[in-house]
């Protein structure tokens, strides 16, 4: 199976399916990461060192490809979406992934907001496309913080067990706090290492596992004499 997540910035992709990816990639399966933005340039100029650790959080999982679009920190709903949408139609175009992870389309994060919209347009259910299944991850400091209404409460109906690939997201997670401000802070933030082994420990123990990852499956299309392998 090939799996492409895409992520609006990095350490989104550790953040929301950095166990699934490692576990995905011990599996043999082929993994790779679609960073959309810097995720640095509306707080400091140090992109550089940004993507650096990007690219060392994707060896620690097992990514077999860590690609970059380059687009500006917080600015994507400033963009046309097609724009947007382009550097992932490539990945598809290049990888023909069966499964795509992205962010769910109502993060408090705007840049997460545009990420899924994008998403949805690039693997949208026509004939040709080799997208099989679409499922969205929750990025902790985002996706908890959006307002408890209808529609904005991200809603799981696929744990995926990363009992054996935990200690795996916490060290690719490590590789972000050498960014140039650190991505990772002290507990009881989100994302802190703390919280981020808790999370998945509380979402193990929902699901009867030593520890999860959850997703929204947006998504699933069965084809005849093709069955989907997700788990």
């Amino acid at each position: 199976m090939r799996v492409l997540t895409i992520a609006a910035h990095p350490d989104d992709e550790t953040l929301g399916a950095g166990g699934t990816i490692s576990r995905f990639a011990r599996e043999g399966h082929e993994v790779w990461v679609c960073i959309l933005t810097d995720g640095a340039s509306a707080r400091h100029d140090h992109v550089d060192q940004q993507k650096s650790c990007a690219l060392q959080a994707g060896e620690v999982l097992g990514a077999a490809q860590v690609t970059f679009a380059g687009f500006a920190d917080q600015r994507l709903d400033a963009m046309a979406l097609i724009d947007v949408i382009a550097p992932i139609d490539k990945c598809i175009a290049e990888l023909q992934p069966q499964l795509v992870l992205t962010h769910f389309g109502q993060d408090v994060n705007q840049d997460h907001r545009v990420a899924f919209a994008a998403t949805m347009v690039a693997t949208r259910p026509v004939a040709s496309t080799c997208v099989e299944r679409v499922m969205c991850y929750e990025t902790p400091s985002s996706t908890e913080w959006a307002a408890p209404f209808p529609g904005n409460v991200f809603s799981p109906n696929v744990y995926m067990d990363i009992g054996s690939t935990l200690s795996v997201k916490l060290e690719a997670m490590r590789q972000y706090s050498h960014t140039f401000s650190g991505e990772v802070h002290p507990f009881p933030h989100p994302r802190s290492y703390q919280a981020l082994e808790a999370i998945a420990r509380s979402h193990g123990s929902a699901s009867g596992l030593p520890a999860a990852e959850r997703f929204m499956l947006v998504r699933s299309v069965e084809r005849e004499g093709q069955p989907n392998d997700v788990a």
